[in-house]
Formats: C-alpha cells, sequence, structure tokens
C-alpha cells in the first residue's frame, strides 16, 4: 500500500502520516520526487485500512499496489515522472517531452581529454556529462579510472562547460565521496543488483542513473529502482544498455521493446546506451534511431577525442563526423516524435 501526499503537503503532515502507520505496528518509506511525496506502508494492510489515512490532511490518495514494485509503479502515479539534474541554473530535465542527450567519455583520463570530450559533446547538443571515474571491468588488468582524480576532473570540466556531471559509484563506501561530486550518481549493469549500493545511492540525495543488469528481467530491473525508491529518492532513470544473449555479433542486444514495455509499468523515465549496447561505432547511429522512434526519453553515448588511444570501450566512441552525424539526426528526428532536445533550465 501506499500512501500519495498531494504536491503541498507540508513535512508535519508526511509525518502524521507516518505517526499514524507506525502506532499501528506499520513500517514506512517515504521517497520524495521533484513534485510529489510517496510513502511506501508494509504491514497488515487491512489494519491500515482502518486508518482513515485518506481524510488526513496532505494526503492526495491510498492506493492498495499488488505489483512487487509499489513505489516505481505506474498505477499510483499515472503521469510519467521528470527527472531534473543540476543545480540552480544548470537544471536539465529527463522526461516525457525532452530528447536528453547524456555524452562524453567512458573513462576520464586526463583533464585536456575530458574536456575536449565535453566540449564535442556539448556542441553535438548534450545537455549532461557522462564520464566514469571509477570503472569496474571484466579484467582485473584493464584500466580502472582516476579515482577521486578524476572526479575533481569532473568537476572541472563542468566549471568550464556549464555541463552538469554524470558519473559512476562501484561502491557503497564510496557514495559520499562520489555524491560531493556529481551531479547525478550511476550504478552500472554490473552493480544493478548491489543491494547496499542501490541503498547507499537512495540516501545520497542526488538523482540516480540505473542501468539494467546484462541479465535482469524487466521486473527484477525495476525492483532494483524500488530499493533506490524505497530509501527516499525517486529521482531514477532507467537505462536500458542492451542483454547478453546468445547472439555475438554485437557486444549486447539492445532490448528496445524494454523501453515502451518499461514506461508502461512504471512512471520512471528511461533511456538509451546505444554504445554499450552495440559496442560499435557504425552501430550507434541506427541504434539511437531506433531509441528515439520508439520513444526513449534520453541517449547515452560516448565521446572520445582519440578513440583509437581511449583506455577504455574506444571501438564504440564518437568523434568528428560521426558526432556531427549523430546531432544532425536527432535536430532533425526529435520534432517528429513531439520532443524539444532538452537544454538547462534557470
Amino acid at each position: 500500500m501506499v500512501v500519495v501526499m498531494r504536491p503541498d503537503a507540508t513535512p508535519e503532515q508526511v509525518e502524521t502520516v507516518v505517526d499514524r502507520v507506525r502506532a499501528a505496528r506499520g513500517e514506512t518509506f517515504v521517497s520524495r520526487g521533484v513534485t510529489r511525496t510517496i510513502i511506501g506502508l508494509v504491514g497488515d494492510v487491512e489494519a491500515f485500512h482502518t486508518l482513515n489515512l485518506r481524510g488526513l490532511d496532505g494526503v492526495a490518495d491510498v492506493v492498495r499496489v499488488s505489483s512487487p514494485y509499489k513505489l516505481v509503479d505506474r498505477h499510483h502515479h499515472p503521469d510519467r515522472s521528470v527527472v531534473y539534474v543540476g543545480g540552480p541554473g544548470h537544471q536539465v530535465p529527463i522526461g516525457p517531452g525532452t530528447l536528453t542527450l547524456v555524452a562524453g567519455p567512458c573513462a576520464v583520463e586526463t583533464p585536456q581529454q575530458t574536456l575536449d570530450a565535453a566540449e564535442m559533446a556539448k556542441a553535438a547538443g548534450a545537455a549532461l556529462l557522462r564520464g566514469g571515474a571509477y570503472k569496474p571491468r571484466t579484467s582485473p588488468y584493464a584500466f580502472q579510472g582516476l579515482g577521486e582524480k578524476g572526479l575533481r576532473i569532473l568537476a572541472e570540466v563542468r566549471e568550464a562547460t556549464g555541463l552538469p556531471v554524470v558519473t559512476e559509484v562501484v561502491d557503497a563506501h564510496d557514495v559520499p565521496l562520489v555524491a560531493e561530486y556529481a551531479d547525478m550518481l550511476q550504478v552500472g549493469t554490473r552493480n544493478m543488483d548491489n543491494f547496499a549500493l542501490l541503498q547507499a545511492v537512495g540516501r545520497a540525495g542526488k538523482p540516480v542513473l540505473l542501468k539494467r543488469g546484462m541479465q535482469a528481467t524487466v521486473e527484477e530491473w525495476l525492483m532494483a529502482a524500488e530499493y533506490v525508491a524505497q530509501r527516499g529518492n525517486l529521482d531514477i532513470v532507467l537505462c536500458e544498455r542492451g542483454i547478453r544473449t546468445f547472439e555475438t555479433s554485437t557486444r549486447n542486444t539492445l532490448d528496445i521493446s524494454a523501453v515502451p514495455v518499461v514506461q508502461q509499468l512504471s512512471h520512471l523515465p528511461v533511456v538509451v546506451d546505444p554504445s554499450h549496447s552495440g559496442g560499435r561505432r557504425d552501430l550507434v547511429l541506427p541504434l539511437s534511431r531506433a531509441a528515439v522512434a520508439v520513444g526513449a526519453d534520453g541517449l547515452l553515448v560516448d565521446v572520445h577525442p582519440d578513440p583509437d588511444q581511449a583506455l577504455c570501450d574506444g571501438p564504440q566512441a564518437l568523434e568528428g563526423a560521426d558526432l556531427r552525424e549523430l546531432a544532425t539526426t536527432l535536430r532533425r528526428l526529435v520534432p517528429v516524435v513531439d520532443r524539444v532536445l532538452a537544454e538547462p533550465m534557470p
């Protein structure tokens, strides 16, 4: 069961609901979005019905939800959510009505490489900068990222370009540190079911980009989002980045059908990563077209000033003519699906 508070509900009215539920020996999880607060209830549902929660000040509705992901379910939140990333003057929307391009280097290598990639991304229409300071890699001998040094580089490039930063966190202990520098915390495919990490980013007070696990079902993906929401954060963006199948001609198999399926099940925005799904530069543009056409709320694209020298995922990174073609394609295609390219908002 969930209690949906009115947009103008006060903290005191939220606390009144929490106190009444706890008095009935129930447990509450308060999740705050940009415009609405939702309180998840755990306990004796029949006892909750006797509390007259709907009659309390500030309560918009009380909904009995049968799905296992109660807070991110669309049943009690029929309007799809918009998540805003960045500080005052640089807030970027991700959600219905816009197409948000998130672009940058897969890994932060040097200050100049990161700045060059950010400027390339911005020129192509990117509103958010992606870049990895921590890199979970399949091989223990591969480049693992610069850590806090990489975070400092990202912060400097944000200052120079005005692009809010999206970066991955791989360990629950690092969440406070990464949250000091990042505008949005990314949970990668290898950590989608790292429940301690999900709970930690849920408490961090920053928007979360949650990538689908490479072998996860849609329900498992949404349950991972529920872990984040249950710790108080509804500002979650889901990212379809391809799943592992029998096919070996691409790095992963982009599950394009997951975009409309998830949008029907959940109110959370859904973006697509055409770089990691295909794993090849020549596939990024056609997969991006498919993502826009099917209704994705954004794209996550790798950009590098010198892909042949990249320390991570160079074969899928865009530069030069490829990046300009993506920018041209988005300018032409986005209006066809009744959206606009997202830009920072005042």
